[in-house]
């Protein structure tokens, strides 16, 4: 009857083996995860037009250096004008381009309280609103 036990645990380990052997030989590494732009288009050629470079000029006026205690409704509004503005001259719309970029003025705010550097020049303000290229 020994015989027979160690034969059961000598074939249930063989077994074991060999099923995990199967098992690890159907996985494949998982592919690096890649990025896509959904919208088509490079977002920095698609930022660099005269309404997001105003933005930008509001932006620097209003949270710059030597700016105590700035408006941020009134910033917010006037974002939300060159942001309409834009939506009409890119024809999407006055209200779905302020809506689709309805969260950035306050955004802006904290990532210049955070950063004051982000507003130095268009290019730091770029690379702060879309990541690097």
């Amino acid at each position: 009857m020994r015989v027979l036990t160690w034969r059961a645990v000598m074939l249930g380990g063989m077994l074991a083996l060999a099923l995990a052997g199967t098992s690890t030989a159907q996985h494949h590494a998982a592919p690096a995860p890649r990025t896509a732009n959904l919208q088509g288009t490079d977002p920095y050629e698609f930022a660099n037009n005269p309404h997001m470079r105003e933005f930008y000029a509001l932006s620097v006026a209003t949270l710059g250096k030597g700016v105590k205690e700035p408006d941020i409704e009134v910033y917010e509004r006037k974002a939300f004008a060159i942001f309409r503005a834009f939506g009409s001259a890119q024809g999407t719309g006055a209200d779905a381009m302020q809506d689709h970029l309805k969260l950035i003025p306050r955004q802006v705010v904290r990532i210049a309280a955070e950063d004051p550097s982000v507003l130095a020049n268009w290019d730091n303000f770029l690379l702060a609103m879309l990541g690097p290229r």
